[in-house]
């Protein structure tokens, strides 16, 4: 596993420094409401470049960091936790095919952006993917997309720009997959995504009723 992350550093290093030049950003659009959407079990999101070499985070490591991410952005632990298991299985060494890296798959201009030195490292990784969610629900869900969740976890998978863009959740498979797959985990049983499912589920308001688990 170290070599393997070891490795992976190396090309982590020289995406980042590619990424430091200036990265255009698109011109936000309007954003359109969407309508819910039926949809089947979870299914993994993620699409590695190759199987990741390296094992899960071990459970109570894993527990301990989300647990402590959370808190300190006022999170709820669920939704850093499913965002984790959707983005890399809990496998701190994958690699996305779009370039994106470790536990909570940030892309080498956000690692920039949220300060993170090594994205391999399982705390690193999920103290900034916690503060990007963070921005998003705050910023994005309560502001730019009105309180709709799928939009604000389609701009965390997918950037919000394409979200801008799109109007709506982006037409792409895996961003789809990862919106669905969490608000699954999120409301199990229920078999609908609900785009107006309230920000305080998913911040440390909410009292219960969220299944947990590895």
């Amino acid at each position: 596993m170290e070599g393997s992350i070891s490795a992976q550093r190396d090309t982590s290093r020289k995406q980042s420094e590619a990424a430091r030049a200036a990265s255009p950003r698109p011109a936000p659009l309007p954003v359109s409401s969407t309508q819910p959407s039926r949809r089947s079990a979870p299914q993994s999101s993620f699409m590695f470049r190759e199987q990741p070499a390296c094992d899960p985070v071990a459970a109570p490591e894993l527990t301990s960091l989300v647990n402590s991410a959370a808190q300190a952005e006022n999170l709820n632990p669920f939704l850093v936790r499913e965002v984790a298991r959707q983005e890399s299985g809990f496998r701190p060494c994958a690699v996305s095919s779009q370039g994106a890296m470790g536990l909570m798959q940030l892309m080498p201009v956000t690692q920039i952006e949220l300060g993170v030195s090594d994205p391999w490292d399982p705390r690193q990784s999920i103290e900034a993917g916690s503060r990007l969610l963070r921005q998003l629900l705050l910023r994005q869900l309560l502001d730019r997309y009105h309180g709709d969740m799928s939009l604000a976890l389609s701009a965390y998978n997918a950037g919000a720009g394409r979200v801008d863009q799109a109007g709506g959740v982006p037409a792409i498979p895996e961003t789809r997959n990862f919106v669905d797959s969490i608000l699954y985990r999120l409301l199990p049983g229920t078999g609908m995504a609900l785009p107006g499912l309230s920000p305080a589920t998913l911040l440390n308001g909410l009292a219960g009723g969220l299944a947990g688990g590895p």
